[in-house]
């Protein structure tokens, strides 16, 4: 089966099952300053697990493209990548574990759609805490389940190694079967299913997770029942509904039904394979070339996804992260020998592979070929300086044993990996500290993992009250800009943080003094009026014949939510909003700027 074929099938089940389609979002959420990346198809519809309802109904299911950085370094093993695609089902509020269990498992084996072989696959289970019992409904479910296959599955007892009883196949779980954030919000209980890549071997004889560490099993879905919502003080309450959120990693997926050793074997990357293949004229068979490849072809899909998502490479959030992406792929290609450009090479292929998915892709290819060309050069540059400033530090050492501080630093500040450094000092007849460079790294890891899981908790855990006022101001901010300056104008991407909003639109010129203080006089005068939002559920037809601006069509489907700001704006939009306009207090421009030929930017604060 090819990844085009489970897609179709993916979607087809789910309809079947009354589930509606709904358009995946970009990598960067829209108006959601808590995260820096779409890292699940769930993400956007915290809202809806809360109780909020969805214009399309209860059941609902897609394809997200997604984008972790938690596992970066793990990138290289048979099935860790940064960019993904997520194939995602979701409950709220109408049926829980027995339908999502049965459903996953009918999926997973009827020949009329994946027919994997029961007898490869197993399952995770909550075990349990001191709050929260082990979850035996679940346990309950996948004994029927497996009884329906004809196995007669028992419950791993233990910890230890299994030891050859094939009638293992419940394992509970404490750590890896509970989802939620450590800051609160919707949580709950998972279960997850697991296929076996190597059955020759016969039954498991290692612990669980050894034999997942080995590579012989392999995540390919993942079922989380909310059911309960952590308060900021860790209390966890009874969810007023209970959601159901599922999650099938594709690339995953399509190697087990492949029955492939790693995600990189798949067609999903053969064609960057070959072109790395032919840059460095090595082959990926040979162990060695295996890691710096597989880290190249999941980088460079990762930077092309993102590029297409109007992110350049910076020193800050997500430009930082596709800033490093990009050097990791020059740094692992002059691993290989390839001293030539090389991302700009790859990524043509990238886009050839994806375009009839993504059009965006072939129509923002000069951009995106553009972007990874001059950060490639920079990082060359770069690189140039990374070598004197180690000149610098060998001097300073006199021949004594190279720091795992000074390790470190040459890493993360000029982008050497630690076996440049490494070669480099071996040539001067030094040392290196790798434990010290390992614990500094860990404790950067640390660090990082803590911000970003900080920068993620306000995702499902509630928007603030200022990013709500911003919101309803960009609302407000579009309709007086229409009036000022015309019709034209139309929003061309934005972005809200506590602090301020950022507004793009379409204009061919610089707006005048006397423009900007008009649309700022408007917008205040709409707030002193306290006009009422109000939220309408009505099909995105009958929401452009009444008149509601509807941007970017191609993320709704059928049933859209419209807002509207008394009589003066009208808008398709997700939320969320303020009740009325005089919670804003005050509204003011503090920069008007251009972002590019015909796009304008205006950033503006209101008042606390």
């Amino acid at each position: 089966m090819q990844a085009r074929t489970l897609r179709k099938k993916f979607i087809e089940f789910f309809k079947e099952k009354g589930h509606k389609e709904i358009p995946q979002t970009s990598l960067i959420p829209e108006n959601d300053p808590t995260v820096l990346f779409t890292t699940a198809g769930m993400q956007p519809l915290g809202p809806y697990f809360l109780g909020e309802k969805h214009p399309e109904g209860k059941r609902l299911m897609n394809i997200q493209r997604c984008l972790r950085t938690g596992d970066i370094d793990d990138v290289g093993d048979i099935c860790h990548l940064t960019f993904f695609e997520m194939l995602g089902s979701w409950s709220l509020g109408d049926y829980f574990k027995t339908q999502a269990i049965r459903w996953s498992f009918e999926f997973l084996t009827d020949k009329k759609w994946l027919g994997l072989d029961p007898k490869r696959l197993y399952a995770t289970v909550f075990k349990e805490d001191k709050n929260i019992p082990q979850d035996k409904e679940s346990i309950k479910i996948w004994k029927e389940q497996f009884k329906k296959a004809g196995i007669n599955a028992e419950v791993y007892p233990g910890s230890k190694p299994i030891k050859g009883n094939e009638n293992y196949r419940i394992f509970p779980l404490k750590k890896d079967n509970w989802w939620g954030l450590t800051t609160g919000g919707p949580c709950g209980p998972s279960t997850e299913m697991f296929y076996d890549l190597n059955p020759k071997k016969g039954p498991l004889q290692k612990t669980f997770l050894k034999e997942i560490d080995e590579g012989r099993l392999v995540e390919i879905w993942n079922d989380v029942f909310m059911e309960f919502n952590k308060l900021p003080n860790g209390v966890l309450q009874k969810l007023a509904q209970k959601n159901v959120d599922t999650g099938m990693g594709l690339e995953r997926t399509i190697a087990s039904l492949q029955e492939k050793r790693s995600v990189f074997e798949t067609e999903l990357f053969s064609n960057v394979i070959k072109k790395i293949e032919k840059l460095s004229k090595r082959k990926y068979k040979e162990e060695e070339n295996q890691r710096p490849m597989r880290i190249i072809a999941d980088h460079i899909r990762a930077s092309v996804f993102l590029i297409m998502d109007n992110v350049i490479p910076s020193n800050t959030e997500q430009g930082y992260i596709l800033r490093r992406l990009i050097r990791r792929i020059v740094r692992y290609g002059r691993k290989l020998g390839i001293e030539k450009k090389l991302t700009s090479e790859l990524a043509r292929v990238v886009i050839s592979d994806y375009k009839d998915l993504y059009p965006d892709l072939e129509k923002k290819k000069e951009k995106i070929i553009s972007e990874l060309n001059k950060e490639e050069e920079r990082f060359k540059q770069t690189l140039e300086k990374g070598l004197k400033e180690f000149e610098k530090i060998l001097e300073r050492l006199k021949g004594k044993k190279l720091s795992g501080e000074d390790a470190f630093y040459l890493y993360e500040t000029y982008g050497f990996p630690i076996e440049l450094t490494k070669e480099i000092a071996k040539e001067r007849n030094i040392s290196v500290n790798l434990k010290g460079f390992l614990t500094a790294k860990k404790r950067h890891q640390e660090l990082s993992r803590k911000g970003a899981e900080k920068k993620f908790a306000g995702g499902l855990a509630g928007k603030s009250r200022k990013t709500i006022k911003l919101h309803t101001a960009t609302h407000l901010l579009h309709q007086a800009l229409r009036e000022i300056l015309g019709n034209h104008i139309q929003q061309k991407g934005s972005n809200i943080t506590p602090e301020r909003l950022r507004f793009d639109f379409s204009h061919p010129e610089k707006m005048t003094d006397e423009q900007i203080k008009k649309v700022e006089e408007i917008v205040n005068q709409k707030i002193k009026e306290n006009l009422p939002v109000r939220m309408k559920i009505m099909s995105l037809k009958a929401a452009e014949k009444s008149g509601a601006l509807a941007l970017f069509k191609e993320k709704y489907k059928d049933k859209v939510k419209v807002y509207f700001i008394g009589n003066f704006s009208k808008e398709v939009c997700g939320g969320p909003h303020v009740k009325k306009t005089g919670e804003l207090k005050s509204f003011k421009i503090i920069k008007e700027e251009s972002v590019g030929a015909g796009v304008r930017r205006i950033k503006a604060v209101v008042e606390d």
